[in-house]
């Protein structure tokens, strides 16, 4: 495959070039022309690096597409995969959240085992465009988190795990007001029932949160499952987790936690929908206010695929970076978290995971997808 006339965004720098492709892999990169007959000519259309999602809520929306509906699971990983591939993600660690807990949906149900074994039988007969890892949301105040973990943790496509708290009161739901209207977008709740729930909870972490934490960390360990932290708020949960030996900081909420987390060497992820948004749909801290201060590293989608390109392209009008800096965080910065080294960039010797991307005056508009050279979208 040769491909010319394209504006290639390199880790350091973009220009109109060639690039070569042989067996999956990236066999050269040049700038100027060539004349060889049958090269694919983009017109100048961006050449990007195919996009590397460490967490994307978007396979329980298709699991779950409406409260008490669950789906076929083999249907919903199918269309998943298509959404990601078209939003030119390339490698996905698709988000399970673990630990049963009365306010949340998906939590340590029998259809996340169903997921599970949908991904393995669709990998195997080659039908799923881009690559999946497993991304395991631990919710450490729940009975039941420990036991899932040990269920699922040994799959080998599990890569990433987070340890997270969502119990009102504190990190993302500092303000137990914001985390009852978040649960009541489906249904009003009598004060009763919310008052039930959060003394239920509160009783839940107290019980389980410190010694749960503490099991999944040191599994994680042992597992050679790499980590973040999520929703860190206080300088006193950055520092909890740098001693736990987190190296990734989740969507920090503030500004102190975020320079906190640079401080200790950790790298910060946030939403890229905080940025298309203009702002936490939470009321937490702006992922362009971090960018703005140096201290946002990698972008997730989290809950809109699509989010990634829009948020990259964005970085560089609102907040004066580089095109290749921008595009970093959704590829290479996100790709060296987890010690993927082979992909994550335009370069020589490094997969051939690939996005087309036109611009419809300042929009990006995804064209084509390429994984190891081949079109899966």
């Amino acid at each position: 495959m040769l491909i010319r006339n394209a504006r290639i965004v390199t880790r350091d720098e973009e220009f109109i070039g060639v690039v070569r492709v042989e067996n999956g892999l990236v066999r050269d990169v040049a700038a100027g022309t060539t004349s060889v007959p049958g090269a694919d000519d983009w017109r100048g259309d961006y050449l990007l690096p195919g996009f590397v999602e460490l967490h994307t809520d978007n396979l329980e929306k298709h699991l779950a597409p409406r409260p008490g509906v669950t789906w076929n699971v083999d249907a919903a990983f199918v269309i998943h995969d298509a959404q990601i591939a078209a939003a030119g993600i390339t490698t996905v660690f698709d988000s399970l959240a673990i630990g049963s807990r009365t306010d949340a949906g998906l939590r340590g149900s029998q259809i996340h085992r169903d997921a599970v074994s949908a991904l393995d039988r669709l990998a195997a007969h080659d039908f799923l465009r881009a690559q999946h890892y497993l991304h395991l949301r631990c919710e450490v105040g729940t009975e039941d988190v420990v036991d899932l973990f040990e269920e699922f943790g040994s799959h080998p496509l599990v890569e990433l795990a987070s340890v997270m708290d969502h119990t009102p009161g504190q990190r993302q739901w500092s303000d137990p007001v914001k985390w009852r209207q978040y649960q009541e977008r489906n249904g009003k709740w009598s004060d009763e029932k919310a008052q039930a729930a959060l003394i239920e909870l509160s009783d839940l972490q107290a019980r389980y949160a410190q010694a749960h934490r503490r099991r999944i960390v040191d599994r994680c360990k042992v597992l050679g499952i790499s980590m973040a932290s999520h929703d860190d708020t206080l300088v006193e949960h950055v520092e909890e987790a740098v001693r736990d030996g987190i190296a990734i900081a989740e969507f920090p909420t503030t500004m102190a936690a975020a320079r906190t987390a640079r401080r200790h060497g950790q790298v910060t992820v946030m939403g890229a929908p905080n940025i298309v948004r203009g702002g936490s749909h939470s009321g937490n801290v702006s992922a362009l206010e971090l960018a703005n201060e140096g201290l946002l590293d990698i972008l997730s989608s989290d809950y809109v695929p699509s989010s990634l390109m829009v948020a990259a392209f964005q970085l560089v009008r609102e907040a004066g970076w580089s095109l290749p800096r921008a595009i970093a965080t959704v590829s290479s910065e996100p790709a060296n978290a987890v010690g993927l080294d082979d992909r994550g960039a335009i370069g020589i010797g490094l997969r051939a995971d690939m996005v087309r991307v036109g611009l419809s005056d300042a929009f990006p508009v995804p064209r084509a997808t390429y994984v190891r050279g081949v079109r899966v979208a």
